[in-house]
């Protein structure tokens, strides 16, 4: 946990028997410390790296491993980041919910696959039935009635698409990727795909209510039929008084650019036969591909678009994007956005601002499989005028 404006320092020991390195996901940083092979020489078993920015936005984040991803996060190689701003609205309690799943054999082992099961789980993504609340599993939760509780959501599941349901009660949105929303949204369901996060103000409820935390089915397109997961039981205990308040308003998102803003870039997600594997995923019909450069300070408007018979979690790195239209619909409501899903044949328009940040960034399918399996792209920011520069200073230090 830290505070806007704080400079996170961060000393990475690696004690494994292969490399990592760490990737900030969502946290608008340097473009050397975003963590990925591009930037970074992988941090080698017995070796260390210490990364160090500046956290400029309020919200929830997260870091995970974004070396051999598949089976380092697999493992567990993950964690939720708080964010905090003066301007915050007041919660009773907070809690972070990082969600996960593991596939297990009956001996609580990594479950390793023949030829058939690893080209189902390159087609679909790992998806297990061993389903984890902040590395636990059937965790329980429990809060006062009469209180209402800020949870920050975040999906660190290698595939698993999270439909979220407290048991057909209702909850409040208030913060999506990129921090809060304008106006809280009463539902009573949210799908939260992998890279995504949220932030709901649940309760108040009345004493002695249980209920689950639960993911409904959601027909991703994948082989395996798509059914109910239970993660936790909420026990809510005798009333304590309340002290939160959720204001009216909650900030202002200014639009960067209107709905029929002119595209400057096209994005393609394809999923494509292949001789050698069957199928490949492509990003502009390549595979972990270049992309064109783009300027500091040159609007991006963005088409992309999903070609396939499947749905893909769109994340870039580094920056945050605004919807601009979806299959031709403007969005319900305006949100800052790093990770959004695209839906089979469906196309989105989005708009975003390329900052002082010049160096090497990369945009990707956040189901790592396909991640691995092609879908990834890279780009540069450039700004011919003036060198990076890494702004040291802060109102705060913070070490982790």
């Amino acid at each position: 946990m830290a505070k806007k404006g704080d400079t996170l320092v961060v000393r990475v020991q690696n004690n494994l028997t292969e490399p990592t390195m760490v990737h900030w996901h969502g946290i608008r940083l340097p473009a050397n410390m975003d963590g990925t092979g591009e930037v970074q020489k992988p941090i080698l078993p017995g070796e260390s790296f210490e990364y160090h920015f500046i956290v400029p936005d309020a919200g929830t984040f997260w870091y995970h491993s974004h070396q051999n991803e598949t089976v380092q996060m697999e493992r567990g190689m993950y964690g939720g980041i708080v964010i905090e701003d003066e301007t915050d609205p007041v919660m009773d309690n907070e809690r972070v919910l990082v969600l996960d799943d593991m596939k297990l054999t009956s001996n609580n082992e990594f479950k390793q696959h023949g030829p058939v099961g690893q080209w189902i789980e390159r087609h679909d993504g790992r998806e297990g039935s061993t389903n984890l609340v902040n590395g636990k599993e059937a965790l329980t939760l429990h809060m006062h009635a009469g209180q209402s509780e800020r949870w920050r959501i975040v999906n660190a599941a290698s595939a698993r698409y999270f439909k979220l349901s407290l048991d057909g009660k209702p909850f409040k949105i208030i913060a999506t990727d990129g921090g809060l929303l304008e106006y809280a949204r009463t539902e009573t369901e949210l799908l939260i795909t992998p890279g995504e996060r949220f932030d709901i103000v649940v309760g108040p409820f009345e004493e002695r209510e249980v209920f689950s935390i639960n993911s409904l089915p959601y027909n991703r397109v994948t082989m395996l039929k798509a059914k109910l997961q239970k993660y936790a039981t909420v026990h809510v205990m005798e009333r304590k008084e309340s002290i939160a308040a959720l204001p009216g308003k909650l900030t202002e998102i200014k639009s960067l650019a209107p709905q029929d803003a002119e595209v400057n870039r096209k994005v393609k997600l394809s999923v494509d036969p292949s001789l050698k594997r069957i199928i490949d995923f492509r990003v502009n019909n390549k595979m972990h591909g270049m992309d064109k450069p783009v300027m500091v300070g040159d609007l991006q408007v963005w088409e992309v678009s999903n070609t396939s018979l499947m749905d893909h979690p769109f994340h870039l790195h580094g920056f945050f994007f605004q919807i601009l239209e979806e299959n031709g619909k403007a969005p319900e409501y305006k949100a800052w956005k790093d990770t959004y899903n695209l839906k089979p044949r469906s196309t989105i328009k989005i708009a975003w601002m390329p900052d002082n940040r010049p160096g090497k960034w990369m945009y990707h399918c956040h189901i790592i499989e396909h991640h691995a399996a092609g879908m990834m792209a890279n780009f540069e920011v450039i700004n011919p005028l003036n060198p990076v520069t890494e702004k040291q200073e802060s109102f705060h230090g913070c070490h982790i």
